[in-house]
């Protein structure tokens, strides 16, 4: 049965990579055929618009006044002048067309790429717990907890639950550890992902089971364990219909993280006591000094890459994200994901634009010039200054530098729901190159 259906699954994906090299040779032959050798100025026009945009965008964030003014228009006017140019010219329809050739073609051909993704984190029968101990938070993700009934229904499968109240903010971890004192056999937490990681981390130092309910505004932890975030009542069936998953935690210093540690101009910004009420306002005041060094801590990143084995460092990144487990950057659709949780190393991207040319060079994606993207297991981010700022898991926090990060494989024991929507696969970049010997027929 096996074998057949894997020779199924090798025909569809020969069809699906034949069809992808039709609709891209298509693309091009429509150009070439209605726009003749305008077909190149075409391109050459698109490309050009895109390039200037994005080093528009970075006059735009680095400059204040008229030139911010100035930067701004002209990067809405580029795209939109070469549409008119297209479209004056007859030639409008000719470019939605190939447009569209050429997305079915990306799409076909990912399809086609896609390879059976890593084998799935193992899964561990366990008992319902005797005494569970959750704490929610009312004020996660617009107040879920109240509009999906989160108390009721934990408290009906028999669990001790703890809200949190207005007021001088609480000590989740101390609360976590006073239940655990008290008996309890799983702490769980219906909130975002900061207060996720504060009680996670004593679950991990207790050895005891943890809960997540998705009830934050983002929640890519629960996205990554496979949750289903549309409906964050369903997590609590853990309690009666569960498994358990081993999954890493990422430290930074003492302090733990499920997601990320972000340094750099990001970090520097949600400081910001204005940040909270003008989000807009204190990005845009605040990016032209960050970007150009003008302000903020000077950094310093090294790690140990894990795939050559050398020591690698990046001098005065404006940011730099350390995660739990590396995102899948090759892909769009997928950006801000992660395959498993369990693999054990850092994921460490770094950015480093000081010009608008270097801007532009972005859109190369993971090729660009100043991306820097690696995988270890300790990572270091030095200042020229005694203190920098992060931000952990979306929390706002100043630590003495160099700060450190490592992590620690397997140390959480997640309970989740045995029937649960799963982690959704990532695209594969386009290879035409494997697109052509796979239509082929070869591997």
């Amino acid at each position: 049965m096996n074998i057949v259906a894997g020779a199924r699954s090798a025909r569809a994906r020969r069809w699906l990579a034949r069809s992808a090299i039709v609709a891209g040779v298509a693309a091009v032959v429509v150009l070439l055929v209605f726009a003749e050798l305008e077909s190149i100025a075409l391109v050459g026009l698109g490309i050009g618009a895109l390039a200037l945009s994005a080093a528009c965008a970075w006059w735009a964030l680095s400059r204040r006044g008229l030139g911010r003014i100035v930067a701004f228009v002209v990067g809405v006017a580029a795209p939109v002048g070469v549409l008119v140019l297209y479209a004056l010219s007859g030639l409008l329809w000719v470019v939605v067309v190939s447009l569209a050739l050429s997305a079915a073609a990306g799409s076909a051909g990912r399809a086609a790429l896609r390879e059976p993704g890593p084998a799935p984190t193992p899964e561990f029968r366990v008992p319902p717990p005797k005494r569970p101990f959750l704490i929610m938070n009312p004020w996660s993700g617009g107040g879920k907890v109240e509009k999906f009934r989160l108390k009721e229904k934990a408290e009906a499968l028999g669990a001790d639950v703890l809200v949190l109240e207005a007021g001088p903010e609480q000590d989740v971890a101390e609360l976590a550890r006073r239940a655990v004192s008290e008996g309890a056999d799983l702490l769980g937490v219906a909130g975002g992902d900061g207060t996720q990681a504060q009680v996670a981390a004593v679950a991990a130092e207790e050895g005891i089971p943890f809960l997540v309910v998705p009830a934050g505004t983002r929640n890519h932890f629960a996205l990554d364990l496979g949750l289903d975030r549309d409906d964050p009542s369903t997590s609590l069936d853990a309690l009666t219909d569960g498994v358990e998953l081993h999954v890493d935690l990422g430290y930074i210093g003492e302090l733990a993280f499920v997601n990320n540690a972000s340094f750099g101009t990001y970090a520097a910004v949600v400081q910001s006591p204005a940040y909270r009420n003008d989000k807009v306002g204190t990005i845009l005041r605040m990016l032209p000094d960050l970007l150009t060094y003008r302000s903020g801590p000077r950094l310093v990143l090294r790690a140990l890459n894990e795939k050559t084995g050398e020591q690698e460092s990046v001098r005065e990144p404006q940011a730099v994200l350390v995660s739990n487990n590396p995102y899948q950057v090759g892909d769009h659709a997928g950006l801000g994901r992660r395959d498993r949780l369990d693999s054990g190393i850092l994921g460490v991207l770094g950015i480093k634009v000081d010009n608008a040319a270097q801007a532009a060079g972005m859109l190369r994606g993971k090729h660009a010039r100043g991306l820097t993207v690696l995988t270890g297991r300790d990572v270091v981010v030095d200042a020229n200054e005694p203190e920098v700022q992060v931000g952990v898991d979306g929390e706002a926090l100043t630590l003495p530098a160099p700060v450190h990060c490592r992590i620690q494989p397997q140390a959480l024991r997640v309970r989740v729901p045995r029937n649960r929507p799963g982690v959704p696969p990532t695209r594969p970049p386009m290879d035409w190159r494997r697109l052509g010997k796979l239509a082929a027929g070869s591997s």
